[in-house]
């Protein structure tokens, strides 16, 4: 008897239950051609609904994981690259679904597969923009206010962008800068580890000028200057004998380096004040021109008129 019941109980279920909801999921449009069978119904309806739903909440918990230690501003920057990632996502689910019911997507996964092939090719420098962009906000390799310097030019970096990177020169003009140029070429970064960095003002002096006054005389420049840091301590270098002058360096350690420029000059000019107060020869560049005759002058005897 228990056996029995139980039978009827599975045969209730498998054919008065599931059978109901099978044939309410089945209801829609059918259409079969030989071997070939469309059918859209509820069940097909309801999977792409499902899917949509399970894809958004999973692409929603990956942004969530990648951007969870991530400042408010850098977050934002990821919503585009999400919002891109989403619909491909869904277009993928739609070819899915419509492959489930039974319709031949063969043509149009051939034809997109071009279409993204020849995009591909075309916005390839976008693309690795984009990846520049996510690799920068990801690993912290730039952050705004870095000083860098791409291709002989010195900026403030005052703008990340996913695509771009904005930056400020020294002369007041902005520098947009594709990221990358941040992956693939090297770039400066005066301030990635701290933003002290050390400058020097290099400078010739006549060849018998006393070596120790001069390395005196920097040092004393150096030290009162305004914007040099006392510590580190500025040293002098005697770099080497020149052609025309013996080459000395004057080393120092500033906490702006994007104005150095100005403090540059303003010991250039307290160098040389410096210099003609205590006699020290800035030498110009000096030749020794030796001329080497083959054939001897030939003199010609003029005879004068009376």
């Amino acid at each position: 008897m228990a056996q029995e019941e139980t039978e009827k109980i599975k045969e209730i279920i498998e054919e008065d239950i599931w059978g109901s909801i099978k044939e309410f999921l089945d209801l829609g449009f059918h259409y079969n051609s030989g071997d070939k069978s469309i059918h859209v119904t509820i069940g097909v309806l309801l999977l792409l609904t499902i899917a949509f739903i399970v894809t958004s909440f999973v692409l929603q918990w990956v942004r969530r994981f990648f951007t969870r230690r991530m400042e408010a501003e850098d977050k934002l920057k990821f919503i585009s690259i999400f919002k891109f990632i989403k619909y491909v996502v869904y277009i993928l689910v739609i070819l899915f679904t419509m492959s489930a019911a039974g319709i031949d997507i063969t043509i149009l996964i051939t034809a997109s597969a071009a279409l993204f092939v020849g995009l591909g090719l075309a916005l390839q420098e976008l693309f690795q923009d984009i990846i520049g962009g996510i690799f920068i906000i990801v690993d912290k390799s730039l952050r705004v206010g870095d000083i860098i310097e791409v291709d002989g030019k010195v900026g403030k970096v005052f703008e990340i962008k996913l695509r771009t990177t904005r930056a400020i020169t020294r002369d007041d003009k902005i520098i947009i800068i594709p990221n990358h140029h941040f992956i693939s070429d090297i770039v400066y970064n005066y301030t990635q580890n701290h933003k002290t960095t050390r400058e020097n003002v290099k400078v010739g002096v006549a060849y018998g000028s006393n070596v120790e006054l001069v390395t005196s005389v920097l040092e004393a420049i150096v030290k009162e200057q305004r914007g040099v840091l006392k510590s580190p301590k500025p040293f002098v270098l005697f770099e080497d004998f020149g052609d025309s002058a013996l080459l000395f360096s004057l080393n120092f350690y500033i906490s702006d380096s994007f104005s150095d420029p100005r403090l540059k000059s303003d010991l250039r000019y307290k160098i040389d004040a410096a210099f003609r107060k205590n006699n020290i020869t800035i030498p110009f560049p000096q030749r020794d021109v030796h001329i080497f005759q083959q054939t001897p002058f030939k003199h010609s005897n003029v005879q004068k008129d009376n």
